[in-house]
Order: C-alpha cells, then structure tokens, then sequence
C-alpha cells in the first residue's frame, strides 16, 4: 500500500493595502518623468543613448563656434545670430523628433503594455498628454538651452556683461516665444504621426517625410504657381513656419531674395499657422488614444 504525501497548508491571507493611495495626478506626473527620461536614454542601454545625446551635442555645436569666435576677436565678430540659430539646427531636430517619438509611443503598443496603464488610475488622455508633454519638455531642452549659451557667452566675451544684458534683454521673450512654439509644433507632428503605428521604421520615415518633403514641396510651389497663391504654401512647411516666426519674434524683416522675403506674408501669419498645426496635431493624438484597441 503506498503511502500519502505529507504536506502542509498554511492560511497566509490577503492584506489590505493601508498606504496613502496616490491617485491620478501622481501616476500621470510619474508617467511624465519616466517618458523624459526615455527620451535621452536614461535608465536603458548606452544604445539608447548614443543617438539623442548625440544630437543634443550636435545641436550645441554652431554656439560653441559662436562663442570661440567672439572670445578670440573680443566680441566684435557675430557669426551667428539668435534668429538664425533654428535655421541651422533644424533639421537635426527634426531628426531628433524622428528618433524619438516612434520609440516614445511606438513601444507600449509592440509590447501591449496599454491596457495595464488603463486599468489603472490613468485615463487615455492622460497617457497621450504626458507623451507629448514629455516630448515637448525635451524639444525646449534643445532649444532653449544652446541660446541661452549663446546669449550669455555672448555677453561673457565682452568687457561689460550688464550693458550687455541691459541692451539685448529684449532677446530673451523672443528666444522663449520662438524656442516654445518650435518644440509645440515639431513634437505634436512627431507623435501624431508616431502614435498610428507600432512599427517604428514607419513611422520615423513618415515623419522625416513630413518635415523635409514639406519644405521641398512649398518651395516648388512658390517657384512654380502664381505668386499670390503660391506663397501660402510656405504655411504648410514646417521649416519655414519656423523660420517665419522665429523673425517675427525677433523683430527682424526677412532677407528679400529669400523665399521667405517674397512670400511677403506677415510674420504673425507664421506664429498662428504654427500654433494651428499644434493645436491640430494634439488632437489628432488625443482621439488617436481614445479608439486605439488596449
């Protein structure tokens, strides 16, 4: 006759949890900062970081040179100029968008980790608004800072840095304006687009192709169609939208050989076509997360 197994049973039981439950607006500024973190890489391999770090440095890049040359020929020599600067960096920060914002919201959907931050405290729209504004944050990183280098390392170069400050302070609203309208427009588009796919390579050449066939599209446009129609194309570009408003912020008229000098539109015209594909493009990403399946 065989013998039974021994064995014991032991009554553990449930506790209730006695903590202080946190609530919503906790877990959305906890999602908040783990996205910005993702965004540089933190907290992931170096290969995560090796690319937006890159550019970040990439992007520091024309000031550093602005600020040697200003420190070698005593101040008296401005390469470089604050409403010139996006025209430089731009398409390194469409790149950046690119890299990122597939990655930022393509990877919840490949791995299905939706539907455990849904049934949570969180809500749909607080998933996509902590995405974007994760993104955004990072945006004015990369805008706000190389400025302020070279607003200050501009001042540094000369003899009197409070003259300096006293006389070109009127630079700071624009460099805030300009750098917060660029990073609303660039991340809305990023993660509208990012945000219909979980299939990254689709939706980083779709954005790439937003930003840089936009451009080449409105040029054409205004080459080849009749001026007063034509020039309304450079609305729709991204780059030059860009460029539009970032010299209505600083008070500066257009070169008049420039395509933006004979589209000869009003610079606030570029700051509300902006601040329209924002607002457009926020929208898009709210409803996208309202009938995504999760």
């Amino acid at each position: 006759m065989s013998e039974r197994a021994a064995g014991n049973i032991y009554d553990l039981g449930y506790r209730n949890y006695r903590g202080v439950r946190l609530g919503r607006r906790h877990a959305l500024f906890a999602l908040y900062v783990h996205s910005l973190r993702g965004v540089f890489g933190i907290g992931r391999g170096i290969s995560s970081k090796v690319f937006p770090i890159g550019l970040a440095i990439v992007i520091l890049v024309p000031a550093a040179f602005q600020l040697g040359i200003a420190a070698i020929a005593d101040n008296t020599i401005e390469v470089l100029r604050a409403e010139d600067y996006y025209g430089y960096v731009q398409i390194i920060l469409a790149l950046f968008c690119t890299a990122v914002a597939p990655e930022l919201v393509g990877r919840d959907q490949r791995t299905q980790t939706l539907p455990l931050y849904f049934s949570r405290a969180l809500k749909r729209d607080d998933y996509a608004l902590a995405k974007w504004g994760a993104l955004v944050t990072a945006m004015l990183v990369l805008t706000v800072v190389p400025q302020a280098v070279l607003f200050v390392g501009n001042g540094m170069a000369g003899n009197d840095l409070s003259g300096y400050l006293k006389d070109e302070w009127e630079q700071v609203p624009a460099i805030l304006g300009s750098a917060l309208l660029l990073s609303l427009m660039t991340a809305g588009i990023g993660l509208a687009i990012a945000a219909q796919t979980s299939r990254r390579a689709y939706s980083s050449v779709a954005i790439l192709a937003t930003f840089v066939l936009a451009s080449a599209i409105a040029a054409i446009l205004l080459e080849a169609s009749d001026p007063d129609v034509g020039r309304f194309s450079l609305l729709l570009s991204p780059f030059h939208l860009v460029r539009g408003f970032t010299l209505w912020f600083f008070g500066v008229s257009p070169d008049a050989e420039s395509q933006i000098g004979r589209a000869d539109l009003p610079g606030a015209i570029y700051a509300m076509s902006a601040l329209l594909i924002a607002s457009l493009t926020i929208i898009l990403l709210l409803r996208r997360y309202q009938r995504i399946t999760a």
